[in-house]
């Protein structure tokens, strides 16, 4: 039986504020979720049995961070670059930092690959925004690489299901793109565009679920939409804030959608219309996600 976004329903919202919620991420392991709000340098912790929640101020703001297998830590791309971080004790052990000395330039989005890499992108920080971000790749066997130059504001990151497609969104252009990926080398090929947004809807993060469909946040167009492996549409989850920012699935049976979403921008007016701008939703689907991965050093 075909689903619908009618089978979406939202069961919980979760009580944040933020001004530019991001990064969320289902810690499998331990049942529970993470996210950052990244202007405010917070990290999230939600324990999914107690419905607790634990704010953890980090020493940077944080873009992206991912799972370390065996470990507390998170790899995680501060502003400034990638680390290792230990959220309670705040143990910083730095990576890379290949845009320390750039002015304005910071880390955005970022996930871990089937194959244990972590990716994350840069943007200029501030308007007008150049297009001079690039989109990296770490793993303990060839360190810090670049892939792709001339970015505008690196997002979307998220993989096929077997590994072999990357998608990227270049939020400004509105596209996303599709990558293969060679291994065991982690080279990619040439983009092929995969999705384009109307106006005002700009790519934010996304992810993949088991049945290989990418899900998209869409900034400034109240939704997150779901799409085929061809990149057709397949449905749109209308969201109670026009600014969503990434999505994950978690959950015990993985079938729960999550949603960041910011505030920033927003004035009197609009957050009287968006009053949980800011907040995390919580969908039950008729949709399973997959076990997020984990960084292999």
């Amino acid at each position: 039986m075909a689903r619908t976004a009618q089978d979406i329903k939202l069961i919980d919202i979760i009580p944040a504020g933020d001004t530019v919620g991001e990064g969320i991420l289902w810690d499998w392991r331990h049942q529970a979720l993470w996210w950052t709000d990244i202007q405010r340098s917070r990290l999230y912790r939600y324990e999914w049995a107690t419905r607790q929640r634990q704010l953890l101020p980090a020493p940077e703001r944080i873009g992206s961070f991912g799972l370390v297998a065996g470990s507390t830590r998170l790899i995680t791309a501060f502003a400034s670059g990638i680390a290792m971080y230990e959220p309670i004790t705040k143990d910083v052990t730095w990576l890379a930092r290949p845009e320390v000395d750039q002015l304005n330039i910071r880390f955005n989005d970022g996930r871990v690959d089937r194959h244990g890499r972590f990716w994350s992108g840069t943007m200029q920080d501030h308007a007008p925004r150049l297009p001079i971000g690039r989109l990296f790749s770490f793993d303990a066997t060839h360190g810090l690489r670049c892939h792709r130059t001339e970015v505008l504001i690196s997002n979307g990151l998220c993989m096929s299901p077997d590994g072999s497609h990357l998608y990227f969104a270049d939020s400004p252009t509105r596209t996303i793109n599709v990558y293969d990926v060679s291994e065991p080398t982690g080279v990619l090929g040439a983009p092929r565009v995969f999705a384009r947004t109307e106006q005002p809807a700009v790519p934010d993060g996304g992810t993949v679920d088991a049945e290989g469909f990418v899900w998209s946040a869409q900034w400034g167009g109240s939704r997150v939409v779901r799409y085929a492996p061809d990149g057709r549409e397949d449905l749109r989850v209308a969201l109670p804030a026009s600014q969503a920012t990434c999505v994950c699935f978690g959950g015990p049976d993985l079938d729960l959608m999550f949603v960041s979403s910011a505030r920033e921008h927003l004035d009197a007016a609009a957050l009287l219309r968006e009053p949980h701008a800011g907040d995390v939703f919580v969908y039950q689907t008729p949709f399973k996600g997959l076990p997020e991965e984990e960084y292999r050093s």
